[in-house]
């Protein structure tokens, strides 16, 4: 069978502006996008900025579940079916500007579109060896490798490219709630990195190559 996907279809170019069935969201720091229990009929492509993902249980405690950066997806969970509510809720923790494309033309894209669909593909594969990592590393790390892991993973070592060394502003509490243990946990740690040389903490966060010896010390 023919492969329908255009020779001359360009990735980039149709994450980077509007068109038909997306459109460019600007968003100020701490708007949220959407809430736990609104429809989901979207996915959303971070252009710029950063996004927190956070979850309200039965009971009122909330947990944040990661802070997303540019050139990743959220809100994927829309697309399988049309009635599904958002099991999260996504939260501009900078300011953001965001491509939104609607779930028809978003499964239209990745079934027409072979170089999107790989795309996504990898994302989707990236993100759930992230979810089992982070299931690992809370069942077996101590506070301080967890909190050493996250920082890390927010200067974007690991991945391809130059890592962003310095990180936005984020709370302790946002930190805390990342990695499962207290703010004054995460103070003391902060603080015994800084002295150590790992980080520089002036408000927004400085992370040094260093901070590998805390995740790979045993």
């Amino acid at each position: 069978m023919a492969s329908l996907s255009s020779p001359t279809f360009n990735t980039a170019a149709y994450l980077a502006k509007a068109g038909v069935g997306r459109r460019v969201v600007e968003l100020k720091s701490k708007q949220t996008v959407f809430a736990q229990g609104d429809p989901a009929d979207s996915v959303f492509y971070i252009q710029k900025g950063t996004i927190k993902l956070t979850v309200l249980s039965a009971r009122g405690k909330e947990a944040t579940l990661a802070l997303l950066n540019a050139g990743e997806f959220f809100g994927e969970s829309s697309i399988p079916a049309a009635s599904s509510l958002r099991v999260t809720t996504a939260i501009a923790e900078t300011p953001c500007t965001l491509l939104k494309i609607d779930r028809k033309s978003m499964r239209r894209i990745i079934h027409e579109e072979r170089a999107f669909s790989d795309l996504f593909i990898n994302f989707l594969l990236a993100r759930t060896m992230r979810i089992q990592e982070d299931l690992v590393d809370q069942l077996f790390n101590s506070s301080e490798k967890r909190l050493a892991r996250v920082l890390l993973l927010l200067a974007q070592f690991g991945k391809s490219g130059k890592p962003e060394t310095t990180i936005p502003k984020i709370s302790q509490e946002t930190l805390a709630e990342m990695i499962g243990t207290t703010r004054s946990r995460v103070s003391f740690f902060m603080n015994r990195f800084r002295k150590l040389g790992f980080i520089r903490y002036n408000g927004e966060i400085q992370v040094h190559p260093s901070l590998l010896n805390i995740v790979l010390h045993d």
